[in-house]
């Protein structure tokens, strides 16, 4: 009987501390590896957790079935207008279904349709940002949200062999993340409300951004995180992501604070000479006043898939994209509980 019971024993303990990402990574990638300190916690991320937290898992198999799917040839590159956008917001919204999330504002469902027009074409153009809602708990009246660009480049009108922009770090990584971290802030809760915005038309100028921007009080949004090409190994190495706008409010700050003692480490963005913290949807919210800032890990100096037709899933790495969400979700937990609240951003272009 002392067997039976020594033998239970240790199957449960093993069992309890499963390790954080499971499964096969992508092209370079380590299967099952642990969380961002080596250490086997609850939460993903490190070796402490708290009870709301437990067993709450951040893993490499629901990035790569996100990331797969969204840069899947049968979207046909995303692009705004398209058949194959259509695809790719349908996935979107069915998988805020699942998770539970509410609409945003005045909207009887997840989209935000607008109508613009093709600044080459001049056509008109009908697309949706797709829009999901967590309401906060203490602080449901400030709002953090939580954004990446769900558009690509669609595909090449001729030639021979593959033909599809199927941006898979440009940016399906970004929505991967994003559908991951509106599961993840459901289950371990959050104070303050967080929106989670897929975002059209980014490709043609922050069209659905900006077109969000113009519809909230932005006096109510504390921060915005957006996403952006974060399949692949910084410049500075593994374990690390930079920010755009570093120096423009302390919301980075903040962020290296809370990532103390997990191994992953933010930097300022290196790529100065680009104006990258104008060139994402953060930049429709940061004309406003709103910190909103971009996560991302991309060397985009020397990528030789950025807007190629070799932006494909296989050239990106599973564990550095959970890993990259992951410490996104520790990184910024005390600003969506309420803890901190970073300055408004200073717009100096």
């Amino acid at each position: 009987m002392k067997k039976i019971v020594s033998f239970l024993i240790v199957l449960v303990t093993m069992y309890s501390c499963g390790v954080v990402t499971k499964g096969n990574d992508g092209e370079n990638g380590t299967a099952g590896k642990p969380g961002l300190n080596g250490k086997k916690g609850a939460d993903g991320i490190s070796g402490n957790y708290s009870k709301t937290e437990k067993n709450v898992f951040i893993d490499s198999n629901t990035v790569r079935k996100h990331l797969y799917t969204l840069a899947a040839d049968d979207m046909e590159g995303r692009k705004s207008g398209t058949a194959g956008i259509e695809k790719a917001a349908v996935y979107i919204e069915n998988e805020y279904k699942k998770i539970g999330l509410s609409t945003f504002g005045d909207l009887t469902n997840y989209r935000q349709t607008l109508t613009f027009k093709n600044r080459r074409t001049k056509e008109d153009i009908t697309s949706s940002n797709i829009i999901g809602v967590l309401e906060g708990k203490s602080k449901k009246d400030e709002i953090v949200i939580i954004s990446a660009h769900y558009d690509h480049l669609g595909m090449k009108k001729s030639g021979e062999g593959d033909l599809i922009y199927n941006g898979a770090n440009d940016d399906a990584s970004g929505v991967t993340g994003l559908l991951v971290l509106a599961e993840y802030f459901k289950k371990v809760g959050n104070e303050r409300t967080i929106v989670f915005a897929a975002f059209t038309a980014e490709e043609m100028g922050l069209i659905g951004s900006t077109h969000f921007g113009k519809g909230i009080d932005a006096s109510k949004y504390v921060a915005g995180i957006n996403l952006e090409m974060i399949g692949k190994t910084p410049s500075f190495g593994p374990n690390t992501a930079w920010l755009t706008g570093f120096d423009r409010s302390d919301f980075g700050k903040i962020i290296q604070k809370n990532l103390v003692g997990t191994g992953y480490q933010l930097f300022p963005d290196p790529y100065k000479k680009f104006n990258l913290f104008f060139r994402s949807d953060n930049a429709s919210l940061a004309r406003l006043g709103v910190p909103s800032h971009t996560f991302s890990t991309t060397p985009i100096d020397v990528d030789p898939d950025y807007h190629k037709l070799t932006d494909e899933s296989e050239t990106l790495n599973m564990t550095i994209i959970t890993q990259t969400i992951q410490a996104v979700a520790k990184g910024t937990k005390s600003i969506i509980n309420g803890t901190d609240t970073p300055t408004r951003v200073v717009i100096k272009e």
